[in-house]
């Protein structure tokens, strides 16, 4: 059935192009045009199954349900399902089930209202249906409100206990459906594919296999970076606030209509969602309970991420910690893409992760994991883009072949937002700095700015150039001696180092080329006092070429979007140390794969001016890898 699978990815071209456009970020784009469309037909009921030629909002060659049941928290916590079987199953026959738990499965709209005239399921993964020609090969695919959201009740708990609950109650109501046959994978990207996270945090044994695409590995770091609160800490909770709240249509099911005005006749919920949010210490109970990278450990359910390490939203924080705890089969696309699906394509036709071939293998790593059949194709465990744009075929991810501890010693900075450094380059002689807009920070998991703001025009280069004048300002740097072969920084480099002062501190990782060009690509901030700090950066995996020089910059937090307050103290550093995994390029094995477009959006946003320095350490102690 290669035209369904044809039009599955045209759907995806174009999410990824409004996406990359910033007209709309997010597959509910995929409704646009379509909702422009006359559409007819009835709502489902348990009893009543419709089908496509009824609806048109019901993909074609299966039959719609919807149906009611209880959260496991015996909180009284109804969660609603539409539920797409095969047409044409026989009777008593059984098909394994594909399942999504999320907040965007409304019948109105994903994050907002979308144009539909009558009500339907949601097409939000209508790409993977085609794509998969998902109900010719025998597979249901259900769909479950969350709590607060769609025709769910019950208060929002965003990746906390209630959610938790939700998640393992989806999962027993599928296994134990006449028309299943016990089997369930999970499949999601972003929001829903943190339920798939936590599906295998819950251990279930019904739980066969879990698709999970950028998902947010901890959910206190979707948030704040350790004590500094990023510029979503308040405008995510009004997102999914404004998407418990979106009205749905009125010939819809008048049990989905009821639960669906839950969280309006209990402004409550709302109210103490955005309280949470609120929390900035990370050891609280409230997000000690959504921490998802450490409720990994010793879990085994089968797990295929994707994860773009240098993507804006869902980031790789806690990422290598997850996989590291996790302890079964993993399948891997990792590389230098955005908040993008497998099979979502630019405007120009490319593949926004770069890689042909998600639908079959997305397929196969089901095939064999919920009906027992062995994959004709034998697809590397975890396929890989560097920094460079090629991939590799890894075994697992990270592969280390040397762990180093680099000392980078100390340096002074004044924690004033950037202050003195403005105020040395302006009597410097240098060209004017050239500010970048900020975001606003109203976004949920599935729609954010495409890129962070990055370091104004020349910053970096004219700090480097006060250090070198003895000036105390906004930051320090520390440079590598040039390397005498490339190698790859992979898995999650750390810094820690000796404070004395309170504020903040920001952490940056440079790829400074001969020409006096450098990348910034790695970078995470902190809550600092006086004693011993040890901060982990984003996970990364990147490659330095041959005379090349790795720059770390530590001061104040000058660039991206958190929302800091400067102590104005000088924060005096000493003992700083940078841990890093390296591996050598040089062995690698390709895979196909082509340059995420992405990539090169990032070089352009991040690349900044920045000869090296003065070498105090190296990248690569002695003589070998």
């Amino acid at each position: 059935m290669r035209a369904r699978r044809t039009a599955g990815r045209a759907a995806s071209a174009l999410v990824t192009t409004l996406a990359l456009t910033g007209v709309l970020a997010g597959p509910a784009a995929a409704s646009g045009p379509a909702a422009a469309q006359e559409r007819t037909g009835p709502a489902a009921t348990a009893a009543g199954p419709v089908t496509h030629q009824e609806n048109d909002r019901v993909p074609e060659g299966s039959l719609w349900t919807q149906h009611y049941f209880p959260s496991s928290d015996r909180s009284g916590t109804e969660l609603h399902a539409d539920v797409l079987l095969p047409e044409g199953l026989p009777k008593k026959a059984k098909v394994p089930v594909i399942l999504s738990v999320g907040p965007y499965f409304g019948h109105s709209g994903q994050s907002g209202a979308e144009g539909w005239t009558r009500t339907g399921p949601s097409d939000r993964f209508r790409d993977f249906i085609e794509g998969t020609d998902l109900f010719d090969e025998g597979y249901a695919f259900v769909m479950v409100d969350l709590r607060g959201f769609g025709g769910s009740t019950g208060c929002l708990d965003w990746g906390g206990p209630g959610e938790q609950a939700d998640v393992k109650a989806a999962i027993d109501w599928a296994a134990k459906q006449p028309w299943s046959t016990g089997a369930v994978g999970l499949y999601g990207k972003s929001y829903d594919a943190v339920t798939g996270l936590i599906g295998n945090n819950l251990d279930q044994r019904a739980l066969k296999a879990v698709v999970a695409q950028e998902p947010v590995w901890d959910m206190y770091q979707y948030i704040y970076s350790n004590g500094v609160p990023r510029p979503n800490v308040t405008g995510t909770a009004n997102a999914y606030n404004s998407i418990a709240t979106l009205p749905q249509l009125p010939d819809d099911d008048p049990r989905y209509l009821a639960n669906s005005r839950y969280e309006q006749a209990h402004p409550e919920c709302l109210t103490r969602n955005a309280a949470g949010y609120r929390i900035y210490d990370q050891d609280d109970a409230f997000w000690t309970a959504r921490d998802l990278a450490k409720g990994a450990e010793g879990t085994d359910t089968p797990l295929f991420v994707t994860q773009g390490f240098v993507e804006n939203n869902t980031k790789p924080e806690e990422m290598q910690e997850y996989l590291d705890n996790h302890k079964g089969p993993e399948r891997g696309w990792v590389g230098q893409w955005d908040h993008v699906r497998g099979g979502d394509r630019t405007g120009d036709g490319r593949l926004a992760m770069g890689r042909e071939g998600w639908y079959d293998e997305t397929l196969a790593f089901y095939d064999q994991y919920l009906k027992g059949i062995r994959p004709e194709v034998r697809y590397p465990a975890y396929s890989v883009e560097d920094s460079t744009g090629a991939w590799r075929a890894q075994r697992t991810w990270p592969v280390v072949e040397r762990s180093v501890t680099l000392p980078l010693g100390g340096g002074s900075y004044v924690d004033d937002g950037g202050l003195s450094s403005l105020a040395g380059l302006a009597t410097s002689g240098l060209p004017p700095i050239e500010e970048r807009a900020e975001p606003a920070g109203e976004w949920d998991m599935e729609n954010a700015p495409a890129t962070d703001p990055a370091a104004p025009r020349g910053l970096a280069e004219g700090q480097a150039l006060l250090q070198e004048a003895g000036k105390v300002t906004s930051s320090f740097f520390v440079w590598s001696e040039a390397l005498r072969k490339s190698v790859r920084i992979t898995g999650t480099p750390q810094i820690s180092l000796r404070a004395e002062g309170e504020g903040n501190v920001m952490l940056k990782l440079y790829d400074v080329a001969p020409d006096g060009t450098a990348v910034m690509f790695d970078e995470q901030v902190s809550l600092l006092s006086t004693g011993r700090l040890t901060v982990d950066l984003k996970a990364t995996d990147w490659t330095l070429a041959a005379g090349h020089v790795l720059a770390v910059e530590v001061g104040s937090i000058r660039t991206g979007s958190w929302r800091d307050t400067p102590s104005g103290e000088t924060i005096d550093v000493k003992d700083a140390r940078l841990r890093l995994a390296l591996d050598d390029p040089s062995d690698d094995v390709p895979t196909g794969g082509a340059r995420s477009p992405y990539l090169d959006t990032y070089l352009s946003q991040y690349t900044v001016d920045l000869p090296a320095g003065p070498a105090t350490f190296k990248v690569v102690p002695g003589r070998r890898l």
